[in-house]
């Protein structure tokens, strides 16, 4: 078994035979995929891997050698670090840095914990805002809350996309988080 350490590799993208992505596993889950010829490397990541016996790149794409059917969520679940990646790390309000999380209808006037309903914002915005609507505030929101959509979305969450899967995903590839 080859000795799985590279360094800064994160993980290798998964293409379904047709090429459609799938998920991202770790290097060494690609590397074991390689070896037992379930996958097949498409792109190769930084680095050579070493047995006793053999050296292999680094995979950073594969592809699976047989169809695999994956039932496909219609949703992408909300939490807080999606949230700060769908807002580039900005406060709605404010467009400073992002720390809390904000409700623009507050929850205790019966705002949902929703894609559509909740923002990013910097601390001194949050507080002020408080339990009021920006409405009440006289305040607008820089761009309208909603839930993220695309294939970078469903195969790689709030993660930062590798440059050599740009040709698989949805996102540029310009070293920003991912953007609905």
């Amino acid at each position: 078994m080859p000795d799985i350490r590279p360094a800064r590799v994160s993980g290798a993208l998964v293409l379904n035979a047709t090429y459609e992505p799938l998920c991202v596993v770790s290097v060494r889950r690609a590397t074991i995929l390689v070896l037992t010829a379930k996958a097949v490397t498409v792109a190769d990541g930084e680095g050579i891997l070493h047995s006793a016996m053999n050296e292999l790149p680094v995979p950073s794409v594969v592809r699976l050698t047989r169809y695999v059917r994956v039932p496909y969520r219609t949703h992408i679940g909300l939490s807080r670090r999606g949230i700060f990646a769908r807002d580039g790390w900005r406060c709605a309000y404010c467009r400073g840095p992002a720390e809390t999380i904000d409700h623009v209808m507050p929850r205790s006037r019966g705002g949902r914990h929703a894609w559509d309903n909740v923002v990013a914002a910097c601390a001194r915005c949050n507080h002020t805002k408080g339990d009021k609507t920006p409405a009440e505030l006289g305040w607008r929101l820089l761009a309208t809350p909603h839930a993220p959509k695309g294939v970078a979305w469903r195969v790689l969450g709030h993660r930062t996309p590798d440059p050599r899967w740009a040709d698989w995903l949805d996102v540029p590839m310009d070293g920003q988080q991912l953007a609905a």
